[in-house]
């Protein structure tokens, strides 16, 4: 079954121009108002206000039909959670990355217990539809009374040294998380990991990979992927 093209009736730039707009947004540390001065230089007079609502409509779109085209997950997961502040309440947004550091989920709660672990892991397997080889998590013990009660026969590693693939991935969320000055909304900041962390599983090489000609090879097919997602593509 073919995926309906992205409709942009009634808007009067032209599709490639919001789609760089929203990839800009997406991939790189940028505010609205940055993106604006970019897109001016090249004589493109488009407003913060224009670039905000192009990321709220459109994004969510884009990643939604990257996600049918995601490559198959790596088999380790780590596991680890975020602490994140809205509104002057304390959230955690937990998170599993493979061995080769993509996102698989992640997940915004109030809570850090055994309940949110046991959502997270639930939700886990349910969409990667296999279980992992081994995870690996830190210290809390949250993780381990979670395995127990989902009956998870699989390795279960649980030291803070051996988790630094998904330290190393919350690093970029929280240079965004800095430029957006937080989060506003916890709805927004689900909204917003999830696009991020699927342009950004598409355009970044497998961590092992440290040959120059393969990573291009590798962006400039995931240039290809994100047009076809655009309905740019001809």
């Amino acid at each position: 079954m073919s995926i309906p093209p992205v409709s942009y009736k009634r808007h009067r730039f032209p599709r490639e121009l919001i789609a760089h707009a929203v990839w800009l947004y997406f991939r790189f540390p940028l505010s609205f108002r940055l993106i604006e001065e970019m897109l001016l230089e090249r004589g493109m007079m488009v407003s913060y206000e224009t670039i905000r609502r192009w990321s709220l409509k459109f994004g969510v779109t884009y990643a939604r039909r990257l996600k049918r085209k995601a490559a198959k997950p790596g088999d380790v997961w780590h596991l680890d959670e975020v602490r994140i502040v809205i509104g002057g309440q304390v959230h955690w947004l937990w998170r599993a990355v493979d061995q080769d550091g993509y996102i698989l989920d992640e997940i915004l709660q109030t809570r850090r217990n055994t309940k949110a672990a046991q959502r997270l892991l639930t939700r886990l397997l349910r969409k990667q539809g296999v279980r992992p080889r081994r995870i690996i998590t830190d210290k809390l013990k949250s993780y381990g009374a979670a395995k127990r009660k989902l009956r998870l026969s699989v390795r279960h590693l649980s030291h803070k040294g051996l988790n630094n693939r998904a330290e190393n991935s919350h690093l970029p969320l929280r240079k965004r998380e800095r430029v957006m000055q937080k989060f506003r909304s916890p709805s927004g900041c689900q909204r917003f990991v999830s696009v991020f962390s699927t342009v950004r599983n598409l355009f970044i090489p497998p961590a092992a990979n440290t040959n120059a000609l393969t990573r291009h090879s590798h962006r400039i097919q995931a240039f290809e992927q994100w047009k076809v997602a655009a309905s740019l593509a001809a």
